[in-house]
């Protein structure tokens, strides 16, 4: 019996697979965490949500922006980007099942020492304020009015965290920490242009697990979203995202020993942006 925390899919099925099979998993054993973004740029998005909720009994999920992306896509409330692969999603005989269970994950899960979020947590937050404040979205995204809160999920602003944030500029200001963060100044003011390597970061800004006075240390966060940070093992902080959609690899880790596994992007899975 094992726990693997495993990076983002992005629609890489052919590179998942591997990765499963270079584990041995085994559905009935053992547990795996998705550190969200399951769907979209690689090929086949429909089949990783497939595989996801047909094993949801031993899976834990996060939502990453794709995720969320693709809902509002779904609802109407984006247009798809050149790069998107959601249209099999879309157009399946299965997709308002698949969404269904897609906007019913977590925006952040912890367990034990462990704290999974897509991206990145803001330096006020407690580890134990960071579910609650999840939850805060997740009621709204499995609630009857989950479409407005698609109607006005995207945006930049607020950036930097208050106590009396409300209604949508709270949910956005979450939803944006939770999943788009890279880079925050010390403050905690988050800085969504940045995408590049931590060597580029602009001055001023830092990584957000680099902010000082980070209240949610006493927590190991695992993390996807950054491919230009790749694979990062600290004692408290864990990053999973190795870029396989770019060709890099899909990494998992287990839990219990912090053994590491990766498997080389499979043919098919990456993409030229170019």
């Amino acid at each position: 019996m094992a726990t693997y925390a495993i990076g983002d899919i992005q629609g890489c099925y052919t590179s998942l697979c591997n990765l499963l099979e270079e584990i041995g998993f085994s559905a009935a054993r053992d547990t795996v965490w998705l550190v969200g973004d399951l769907v979209n740029r690689g090929p086949d998005s429909l089949i990783v949500l497939r595989w996801a909720k047909a094993h949801e009994s031993c899976l834990r999920v996060v939502l990453g922006n794709h995720d969320l992306h693709a809902l509002a896509v779904a609802e109407g409330y984006a247009e798809a980007h050149p790069h998107d692969t959601l249209q099999p999603l879309l157009t399946a005989p299965d997709c308002d099942e698949l969404l269904v269970w897609l906007r019913h994950c977590r925006m952040a899960y912890g367990e034990d020492d462990y704290l999974m979020v897509h991206a990145g947590l803001l330096p006020q937050w407690k580890s134990a304020q960071v579910t609650k404040l999840a939850h805060e979205v997740e009621a709204v995204l499995r609630g009857a009015d989950y479409r407005a809160f698609f109607a006005h999920m995207y945006g930049n602003q607020p950036d930097h965290w208050r106590d009396d944030l409300r209604d949508m500029e709270r949910l956005r200001l979450i939803t944006n920490a939770l999943t788009r963060l890279r880079v925050c100044d010390a403050a905690g003011v988050m800085d969504f242009g940045f995408k590049g390597k931590p060597s580029n970061i602009p001055a001023g800004l830092m990584p957000w697990f680099d902010a000082p006075r980070r209240k949610s240390t006493d927590k190991t966060v695992i993390f996807g979203h950054w491919s230009a940070l790749g694979l990062m093992l600290r004692d408290k902080v864990i990053a999973l995202d190795t870029g396989c959609l770019w060709g890099g690899q899909l990494t998992a880790l287990r839990l219990e020993d912090r053994r590491l596994f990766q498997v080389p992007c499979a043919k098919g899975d990456s993409i030229d942006m170019q």
